[in-house]
């Protein structure tokens, strides 16, 4: 136990009651201390299994002492209002001219002196103070669902304060009802889903309830972008670039598609090193015809929904969403409009993806050509009438190693990230990879492929102990050697796991060209086997 004082008023605080040390073990001349967990509960004598349970116990316990962390700040919070500071006008009060750093601002109703008790107290920077309190402060007001998940254990703090981030700065302007929404569609899917993919969840769900204000908002930051140029220690700086996320992502898949041509030249040089060279390469010299034409590709999904009247569900760019208005701008620049809806942009394709309905999950990927030519044949079978038959599926089996080009669109269309968990690398650079190997008996069929980044393949082919399997629908369960078991589904596929998603018909797939023209670089595997 632990007893002291604060503000004139004792204190006792509960610790873990670990016995110290015995004194006969204590050398001369040493403080005793507390005795480490460690040693009263040997981590050497734990079996793989139980380690992973101990690991996910800490991360649970580690959950409700940030929920109990945010109580304590909400009610310190609670007693220094903003009533007790020199208001405008008074003497000593802050300046109305003086606008500080949004990191530095003030939480609303609260002394602007909080974060500074707060740094001090937890030894910390008073920005870093500033940051907890308005994401503690958030949870408590705004987010109580996640809070209360934060407080069961049931998720974690880098979860729930993603969530924090991504809704704080709009929560005092949206009815506590669209929050209490989004949370409600995304919370029971939060822990499957990377930190990334669960604020664009929560992102998407925003954009589905609330358009406007996030058109609104998202103009307002593009006035906001910039160029800045910041030290860093060892000869070094960091060149910041702040633009429209579509931009951005067609910018940096230019200069790694040259990075990775370069890579093919000397394999020794980091990708890194050569993002860097390529990018000064482009920049300070953009005369230099040497360079071989390339052309960034963009993965726009627009989906379409079965009710004409309902609102669409928001549309994405390489899986971060957007407004409709965006949309639109994007599609403008890259040409990729005409007077009888979309086209395929010069350098790119255009692709649609017929969904179940019900479920989300996908049937198929066809062109625009291939479908208009199966609208025009229609049924083989019954070729004069309305029968209903099936005309498009998934791509059928094959009986050689490498999957068909038809089977490679539909499983990139289908996983668009690597899939094993927690892990974002696209699609486009994916290796296909056999769930159950093909020198195993598994088949080359979209039900036994699935898309994993060259690390994950590796782990799957050669590290000892794990264990992949999928489902037909495409999801996908990874278990570690200590027993640990996730699961990754397609994106849009949640009815089957009990969760609404908007019922859409078709989803429009473009491959969008983006930049400096000529054709497409690919990228294709072609190691034998195992991969």
């Amino acid at each position: 136990m632990f007893e002291g004082g604060g503000y004139g008023v004792g204190v006792t605080v509960a610790v873990l009651d670990v016995p110290p040390w015995p004194a006969e073990l204590v050398p001369a001349g040493v403080t005793a201390r507390p005795s480490r967990l460690g040693e009263v509960m040997p981590v050497g004598a734990r079996t793989s299994p139980e380690i992973a349970v101990e690991l996910q116990r800490i991360e649970q316990l580690e959950a409700r002492l940030a929920a109990y962390r945010t109580e304590l700040i909400g009610e310190l919070a609670a007693r220094r209002p903003d009533s007790l500071d020199r208001q405008i006008g008074e003497p000593g009060a802050a300046s109305p001219d003086w606008l500080p750093g949004a990191e530095n601002e003030p939480v609303p109703g609260v002394s602007e002196f909080f974060a500074d008790e707060l740094a001090h107290i937890l030894n910390c920077s008073r920005t870093a103070a500033t940051t907890l309190a308005d994401q503690s402060l958030v949870l408590l007001r705004n987010l109580t669902g996640t809070w209360a998940a934060l407080a069961d254990g049931a998720l974690d703090w880098p979860r729930a304060r993603a969530l924090a981030v991504e809704l704080g700065p709009i929560a005092r302007d949206v009815e506590p009802q669209v929050l209490a929404e989004i949370e409600a569609a995304v919370l029971p899917r939060a822990a499957e889903l990377s930190i990334s993919r669960l604020r664009a969840a929560a992102r998407a769900e925003l954009l589905r309830r609330d358009e406007e204000a996030a058109e609104r908002r998202r103009k307002q930051a593009q006035r906001r972008a910039d160029v800045t140029v910041k030290p860093r220690p060892d000869g070094m700086a960091e060149f910041t670039v702040f633009l429209p996320r579509p931009m951005a992502r067609a910018a940096f898949d230019t200069v790694d598609r040259y990075a990775r041509m370069a890579k093919a030249d000397d394999p020794s040089r980091p990708i890194g090193e050569l993002r860097v060279g390529v990018f000064l390469d482009l920049m300070l010299r953009p005369w230099d015809a040497s360079r071989p034409p390339v052309t960034a590709h963009l993965t726009v999904i627009a989906p379409l929904p079965a009710d004409p009247t309902s609102p669409a569900p928001s549309a994405e760019v390489d899986g971060q969403p957007i407004t409709t208005s965006q949309l639109r701008e994007l599609l403008e620049r890259l040409d990729a409009m005409c007077p009888g809806g979309l086209r395929a942009p010069a350098g790119g394709s255009l692709d649609l993806a017929l969904v179940d309905p019900r479920t989300g999950a996908l049937r198929a990927t066809v062109t625009r050509h291939q479908l208009e030519g199966l609208a025009r044949r229609g049924c083989p079978i019954h070729p004069d009438g309305d029968c209903g038959c099936s005309v498009l599926d998934r791509p059928p089996a094959t009986d050689r190693y490498r999957p068909s080009v038809a089977q490679r669109r539909f499983t990139t269309v289908r996983d668009r990230t690597c899939r094993h968990p927690g892990c974002g690398n696209s699609a486009g650079w994916a290796d296909l990879d056999h769930v159950v190997p093909h020198a195993e008996g598994g088949e080359t069929s979209c039900e036994n492929l699935c898309c994993l980044c060259r690390r994950h393949h590796r782990l799957k082919t050669f590290a000892p102990g794990w264990r992949f399997e999928m489902t037909p629908d495409g999801a996908l369960s990874v278990t570690t050697p200590s027993g640990i078991t996730r699961t990754t589904r397609p994106p849009g596929y949640w009815a089957a796991m009990g969760y609404p998603e908007p019922p859409v018909e078709a989803q429009l797939m473009a491959q969008v060209g983006a930049g400096s023209g000529g054709a497409a670089a690919g990228y294709e595997v072609d190691d034998p086997p195992p991969f």
